[in-house]
């Protein structure tokens, strides 16, 4: 059969060797009797192949593609292009973990009315971040619903000058007119820019997320909520989060959050001097959106947690990743009674059972806790598990968490803990490789 490849795709296999495949061979048997089928792998039935192609990286799709005049067929429906990510690597090393140019220039050329869902990820270099933008500028015809700009490695965008990023980034906003979800981090991305977002996609947008874009502020954010009544997910730093943004997303004119998540970081340790948010704030928000999930993830270290829980706090799921104090955990126990899920992952090995046993106890609502590199005895942990009972329905915690004491062992643990979630329960133990 004569093969039907696009000049692009025969560059890149130029140099691959010629593909030669078996043939399958089925048979079945009834009544002593065997049938043979012959099947050959070009006349494989399209939603298998399709499937096959779907599991395949770019590349190999595109050298599968030189198969067969078939395989090449299936390389170009529109269903395996409605999902598409560019990976752009600079690096000589990574070159096979990247999107070809010349393979990124087809899939503009044919199936920019297919783009549906896509993302960019992106070295730390300014090459990679250019190329991004580059790419974002031809996307003039793409239905595009979801977008995501990640930095696999800081700060690529953040090397561009904010008017090419911009400028590239508005031309999606501004002929895609059907963005739905867009998250976008580590990007000189600005206030203006989210204006024209509105302009063109107020009906259709439901999720937002701008984490570690500094020219954002609480008015962009804002405007977001003024104009987009559909909005139902919201992420910002808590730099962005203040009284007056929270009041006004609990105005009647503004939308109805189901999620709003808040990323507190600070990379740079005694820089950064945490503000803290009213009672009166968050109780508006709830008052507005009773049922809305506030989460939070914090990578602080101790002495920045101080202006944090003193108050009472709508967190309902509550990711902490790095050390925090006995005092902390203590505050969260007694002001966060709307608590779903807790996940600590250190605790500077410092024994938690009364903050443990305070948090089963003030948060009716826990559903989920995990713990890691923190302690807890054996017989506060059941008192906790004891409290919580079997609305408890995911529980996570390390082998090295638990201390046994006098009452209970670590052997007895999992049956004692099991009784009383209503299923069976080990501890993770740490993988050995």
């Amino acid at each position: 059969m004569k093969r039907n490849n696009s000049a692009v795709v025969n560059k890149i296999v130029h140099s691959s060797p010629a593909v030669k495949l078996p043939r399958l061979e089925f048979y079945s048997s009834l009544n002593q009797t065997q049938t043979y089928t012959v099947l050959d792998w070009g006349s494989l039935p399209h939603h298998v192949l399709s499937g096959i192609f779907q599991y395949l990286p770019l590349i190999d799709q595109a050298q599968a593609s030189s198969v067969c005049r078939r395989w090449n067929e299936v390389f170009h429906i529109p269903e395996l292009w409605r999902k598409f990510e560019f990976e752009l690597n600079c690096s000589a090393t990574s070159y096979f973990k990247s999107t070809h140019p010349d393979l990124i220039q087809q899939v503009i050329k044919k199936h920019s009315a297919h783009l549906q869902y896509v993302s960019f990820k992106v070295d730390s270099s300014a090459e990679s971040a250019a190329t991004a933008c580059d790419i974002l500028s031809k996307l003039v015809n793409c239905p595009i619903q979801t977008l995501r700009l990640i930095s696999m490695a800081k700060p690529s965008f953040m090397k561009m000058s904010k008017s090419h990023f911009v400028s590239a980034l508005t031309v999606v906003f501004v002929n895609s007119k059907s963005l739905s979800s867009i998250k976008i981090e580590d990007t000189p991305v600005d206030d203006p820019s989210l204006k024209i977002l509105v302009a063109n996609n107020s009906d259709t947008l439901r999720l937002l997320k701008m984490t570690s874009c500094p020219n954002v502020s609480s008015d962009g954010i804002l405007c977001v909520a003024d104009h987009c009544q559909g909005l139902r997910e919201l992420a910002l730093d808590y730099c962005i989060l203040t009284d007056e943004l929270l009041l006004a997303l609990s105005s009647k004119t503004h939308v109805h959050l189901e999620h709003l998540r808040v990323d507190v970081v600070n990379e740079y340790p005694g820089q950064i001097e945490f503000h803290s948010i009213k009672k009166q704030s968050w109780d508006a928000l709830i008052k507005h959106s009773p049922g809305v999930n506030v989460v939070m993830h914090f990578f602080l270290y101790e002495e920045e947690f101080e202006t944090f829980f003193k108050e009472e706090t709508p967190v309902t799921h509550l990711y902490v990743g790095r050390s925090v104090s006995k005092a902390v955990l203590g505050r969260i126990g007694l002001n966060c009674p709307r608590l779903i899920e807790l996940v600590l992952s250190a605790n500077s090995l410092q024994m938690l059972d009364d903050e443990l046993i305070c948090i089963g106890e003030y948060c009716r609502n826990l559903r989920a806790l995990g713990l890691s590199a923190c302690e807890v005895s054996c017989s506060a942990f059941i008192q906790f598990v004891k409290l919580c009972g079997r609305k408890l329905t995911h529980l996570s915690v390390m082998e090295e968490v638990l201390i046994p004491d006098a009452h209970y062992n670590f052997n007895e643990i999992h049956t004692e803990v099991s009784k009383h979630l209503g299923k069976m329960w080990f501890p993770e133990g740490m993988p050995l490789w």
